[in-house]
């Protein structure tokens, strides 16, 4: 019987230790992995500011080609420029409609209502409540007085 007890105690102290030993190696392992990631953004930020100022660029010098073509077509210049203009206007419009479409897909809506019903992270927080109630009329015979409406006096 007492080499049974001391046989499952050498058990349990393994078990432990390679569980501890276990948490170090995924310790480290999130550490490199987060150590990684954060290099990786850094670097994927500096080649976007670059691939930005390139793309603007090459945009500016292809609506420069695209007005003195349209020129040579016997358009003036307030015609080209106007068409280039409204390339680029139509160009940004379409990338904003996309910006805000991908906003609203990260905004993780059916993660937030999931995680609602469960009761955790409530959308409905005691913050925003104070934040969206009308604000406290001030106390009368006390305060500032209302601003005057109307035109100034001149």
């Amino acid at each position: 019987m007492d080499e049974s007890i001391r046989r499952i105690r050498a058990a349990a102290t393994e078990t432990v230790s390679s569980g501890l030993d276990s948490g170090r190696a995924l310790r480290k392992l999130i550490s490199a992995d987060f150590a990684l990631a954060r290099s990786a953004l850094g670097r994927g930020l500096a080649w976007s500011a670059v691939s930005v100022i390139f793309g603007a660029s090459a945009w500016l010098l292809a609506m420069g080609a695209a007005i003195a073509l349209l020129q040579s077509w016997g358009l003036s210049w307030l015609a080209s420029i106007s068409i280039t203009m409204l390339l680029s206007l139509v160009v940004a419009g379409l990338a904003a409609w996309r910006v805000s479409v991908f906003f609203d897909l990260a905004g993780m809506h059916a993660t937030r209502r999931q995680l609602s019903r469960l009761g955790l992270f409530s959308e409905h927080d005691s913050d925003e409540d104070d934040a969206l109630a009308p604000p406290k009329a001030p106390p009368a015979g006390g305060g500032l007085a209302p601003a005057p409406t109307g035109t100034p006096p001149r």
